[in-house]
């Protein structure tokens, strides 16, 4: 089974790489663009029986900084990324 965990940053968290990427694209000429926040994504492949709350557990204790990061999973099933 695969899952795919979403990290933010949280709202207020000052991000950097956010601006400097804004900043760029208003360089070449993309002025429409209000705002950037870059995050990450983390897919795991997991055993089949892996319920919920042990992969809430996983971001909790590692994938995601509670202090200034949100999180959230989702099951993508075993199907091939494009």
């Amino acid at each position: 089974m695969k899952v795919r965990v979403l990290v933010s940053l949280k709202p207020g968290v000052l991000d950097p790489q956010g601006r400097a990427v804004h900043h760029a694209l208003e360089g070449l000429g993309f002025a429409g663009v209000q705002d950037v926040r870059i995050g990450r994504v983390i897919e795991l492949d997991l055993a089949d029986g892996t319920n919920d709350a042990e992969i809430d557990r996983m971001c909790r204790q590692l994938l995601a900084n509670l202090v200034i990061e949100d999180y959230s999973f989702e099951r993508i099933g075993n199907e091939e990324r494009a």
